[in-house]
């Protein structure tokens, strides 16, 4: 792969190099520092802020590989983050068992579910798959909503704070350097998969699956592996997601909340891990961001009840922005940013214009 200022890869060695020159190195540790001092420096509210999108992250990378790599639809992300939260509240309620427990718990019963409702999609496609991962949603969701009734937990379960050996992670700061561990570990993950066999195997079948399928790839064995592999992480981030808020509720794993998750791939950069972490960003803080303007503006108070519905109204229409305007999201704006600053101050047109 060629970059614009002119470095191109020569060997396999720079090939498998995750960063390959000392431009990115330099850009990495100012990263690293800024990401190290940043909960010293900013209020609670933005360090919950940054939290979110740690958490929301983690989900956004599961549904990419299985959506944005392997090109297999899925309306029922909320559902596997609801398994593994009520994973985590029912094996703490009822066995008093602590996250490291739960934690490796909620990514078995994320494989299951990703085994059972991943089997559709080896007859399945398009809008039949997506129909029947929506069902698994409903499925979830309604076993969840019947052990809060029947345990008596009818505003949620209360779940407290995890221990992580001496440490109780209570203080937002704990919380924002746990997380960030975990989301360093998904997208190291992440950025590897889809460099290994399986990546690349979801990527032919993602663009050609009969192709795919002559060359000699497994169709039906990776597009089962994408399902588990995808569940398994959103049902962690589900755990995760659980002992941050201290409760769960059925509630809380709407519709809307897969409907986030697909924004986040789709104005992030389908195909893309930076494209993820672009999406986790900017839609965890378009509400907050469409809140501060409506109190610039002075909005009068009685609009103020149409504010849910003004966030609902602007997923959707920030994604046909994004699909009509700009298909490969923000990524492909920051590639294009990236690229103006490497080439200045000299001009160039791109081949074909």
């Amino acid at each position: 792969m060629g970059f614009t200022s002119g470095y191109f890869k020569t060997s396999y060695q720079s090939d498998l190099a995750l960063v390959e020159t000392r431009s990115r190195w330099a850009f990495l540790v100012i990263l690293v520092f800024g990401l190290a001092i940043f909960p010293f420096l900013v209020s609670v509210f933005l360090l919950d802020l940054a939290n979110q999108v740690f958490l929301a992250l983690i989900g956004a990378v599961a549904l990419m590989l299985l959506t944005g790599y392997a090109g297999q639809i899925s309306l029922g992300h909320a559902g596997f983050i609801a398994a593994g939260a009520f994973t985590t509240a029912i094996l703490f309620k009822e066995l008093n068992a602590p996250i490291w427990v739960t934690f490796p718990a909620s990514g078995l019963v994320g494989a299951i579910l990703g085994i059972i409702f991943g089997l559709p999609s080896l007859r399945l496609k398009g809008l039949y798959l997506a129909l029947s991962t929506l069902a698994m949603h409903f499925i979830v969701t309604y076993l969840g909503a019947e052990y809060e009734t029947v345990r008596g937990y009818s505003t949620g379960v209360i779940i407290p704070a995890p221990s992580l050996g001496l440490f109780k992670v209570e203080d937002p700061r704990l919380w924002y350097f746990f997380l960030l561990f975990i989301d360093v570990l998904v997208v190291l993950f992440s950025v590897n998969l889809v460099r290994s066999r399986s990546g690349r195997a979801w990527s032919a079948i993602r663009s050609r699956e009969v192709v795919a399928e002559a060359i000699g790839i497994k169709v039906p064995h990776y597009k089962l592996s994408a399902f588990i592999t995808s569940s398994v992480m959103t049902s962690i981030a589900g755990c995760l997601f659980a002992y941050y808020r201290g409760f769960v509720s059925v509630e809380a794993f709407s519709l809307f909340m897969t409907i986030q998750y697909i924004a986040m791939i789709i104005i992030g950069g389908l195909g893309t891990i930076l494209g993820a972490i672009f999406g986790a960003i900017f839609v965890v803080l378009l509400p907050y961001v469409i809140d501060a303007l409506g109190k610039m503006l002075h909005v009068p108070g009685r609009f103020t009840t149409y504010m849910f519905a003004i966030q609902y109204a602007s997923f959707g229409l920030i994604m046909i922005i994004f699909l009509i305007l700009e298909p490969r999201g923000l990524v492909s704006i920051w590639n294009r940013v990236k690229n103006y600053f490497i080439l200045w101050p000299f001009k160039h047109k791109p081949l074909g214009r």
